[in-house]
């Protein structure tokens, strides 16, 4: 019996080794990931940040009006190029990315404090979310949490007021 585990075992090895270097899947961004392979994505990455998401704890003041500014304009800088403003078409390179970055203003429901602090701090390997914990500190990283609590629903007068520019501002071109 374990013989014939090992050898099925090594013949799956020999063949996920045959199956990556013949460079049959397609990496390309502007093609979709199967279904397979994005349900391993999809759940590999939401496990993860389950095991994680605890280490963090939330200040008691994060829904103070300094802390949602600042974090509305962090945004504004850091995180809008992506995952866009209230109102704000999408942009060209929302729309290269793969997987589409989700548009934070229309997300309903809003992911715990925690959560939200681990993605914005380690992002996400093979994305193109960065991990901002590496250049900003995680007083900068939960005023833009702070910001991520009010977004989903926000208008875009409300979001101007609390950047100081226009949501249309981004790289659209």
């Amino acid at each position: 019996m374990l013989k014939k585990f090992l050898a099925a075992v090594v013949i799956l090895a020999v063949g996920l080794i045959l199956f990556i270097y013949s460079g049959i899947y397609d990496v390309a961004a502007d093609s979709p990931h199967s279904r397979p392979v994005r349900w391993v994505l999809e759940t590999t990455r939401e496990r993860s940040i389950d095991r994680r998401e605890d280490e963090a704890r939330p200040p008691a003041d994060l829904s103070t009006p300094a802390r949602i500014q600042n974090g509305a304009k962090s945004y504004q800088a850091m995180c809008q190029a992506c995952h866009l403003a209230p109102g704000m078409e999408t942009t060209a390179l929302h729309r290269g990315l793969n997987p589409a970055p989700p548009r934070l203003a229309e997300e309903e429901g809003g992911a715990p404090p925690a959560r939200l602090f681990w993605i914005v701090k380690h992002g996400f390997k093979m994305t193109a979310m960065p991990a901002w914990g590496k250049s900003h500190s995680d007083e900068e990283l939960w005023d833009i949490v702070a910001f991520l609590q009010k977004l989903p629903g926000m208008s875009p007068e409300q979001y101007e007021q609390l950047t100081g520019a226009s949501s249309e501002a981004g790289h659209g071109h």
